[in-house]
């Protein structure tokens, strides 16, 4: 079947028709004829000539994801769903490839991705940090998702300075002054599980709404591996040294740690101590009282990696919000604790 047999049998020009089933926006066709149109091609099983089109638009509609363990990393794996949903939504083709960080694999996927004369390309990483490009066609566009490079300012990051500033401030606004930081220590710069270029935002982030709502940090426990052993580690260490009732972890995974050393303390969250982290890793909703944490908008920047691609946006850098997920884990400062410091 042909655009002309859906033309005719709905009763419009194949203009009309090609302008309604290619989703073509600011056309003034009314949707009674729309319907007609979509209705007739669904009856006759028409199907779009797409190399046809390629040619005649010299555009594939066709966009490449390529990452290193984005796919195999739980939240992050959600920059694809992301850039899957709108690109079903913009009728375009998403092909996703995998490299694991291998420098040839990567090499391979590109000439993958180019032989299919994609109309761009996402380059992701898992954590945020800065990638090599390789040289591309001036033809095709190139958007960094969470992930930079100097010389290409095209690149979606989330708001790590903004994040900062949310994580603090859901302690303080409970009451919150003094608090035990898991995970970063300023005095010697320790922390981080990789190099990230977001990481010095968000530090920068807290230092600033720790100043301005007069909050201090009475314990800082530095580590280079953010995952349970040294959330647990570093919590203990903090609870022995002295009183703590407020924790501000850097990652979701430290703060399942330090979970475990405050109930060996024999204290309750959020009773005794409150716990803010960041991530909304999924492991946060089944802590039991689920945990508060600042979310990485991983599925709010693939959504936003494939709509500039597709609309042609100009080359900048696009800092997305990360939300506040408020669960059972802050709860306010009593009167009492608060005299006693």
């Amino acid at each position: 079947m042909t655009l002309a047999d859906v033309a005719r049998m709905a009763g419009v020009s194949s203009a009309s028709a090609s302008l309604i089933l290619n989703r073509r926006a600011g056309t003034r066709i009314s949707s009674e004829t729309q319907e007609r149109v979509r209705t007739a091609a669904r009856e006759l099983g028409y199907r779009p000539n797409i190399a046809a089109q390629s040619l005649r638009t010299d555009k594939s509609h066709t966009v490449a994801f390529v990452s290193d363990f984005v796919s195999t990393t739980r939240f992050a794996a959600r920059m694809i769903r992301g850039a899957m949903k709108a690109a079903d939504e913009l009728g375009q083709v998403l092909i996703v490839v995998e490299t694991e960080g291998d420098v040839e694999r990567e090499a391979r996927a590109m000439h993958t991705v180019l032989d299919r004369q994609v109309d761009g390309i996402i380059l992701a990483a898992e954590r945020a940090r800065a990638v090599d490009i390789p040289d591309f066609p001036d033809s095709v566009n190139v958007i960094m998702l969470n992930a930079m490079n100097d010389a290409h300012p095209h690149a979606i990051l989330p708001d790590e300075l903004q994040g900062g500033r949310t994580a603090v401030r859901e302690l303080t606004a409970a009451g919150h002054r003094d608090i035990g930081l898991v995970g970063y220590d300023f005095e010697s710069g320790i922390g981080g599980s990789s190099p990230s270029v977001t990481l010095e935002r968000r530090m920068h982030g807290i230092r600033e709404q720790m100043a301005a709502d007069r909050a201090r940090f009475i314990a800082q426990g530095g580590s280079r591996r953010w995952e349970p052993e040294e959330g647990y580690r570093i919590a203990r260490a903090q609870l022995r040294a002295g009183p703590v009732r407020a924790f501000l972890c850097l990652n979701d995974r430290l703060a399942f740690g330090a979970y475990q050393a405050i109930a060996e303390a024999g204290l309750t969250i959020p009773d005794d101590i409150s716990v803010v982290s960041f991530d909304d890793d999924d492991i946060s909703s089944y802590l039991r009282p689920g945990l508060t944490t600042v979310a990485l908008p991983h599925e709010a920047m693939g959504r936003l990696a494939v709509e500039r691609l597709y609309r042609g946006s100009p080359a900048e850098e696009v800092l997305v919000a990360m939300p506040s997920i408020r669960r059972g884990s802050v709860a306010p400062l009593s009167v009492g604790a608060r005299r006693t410091g």
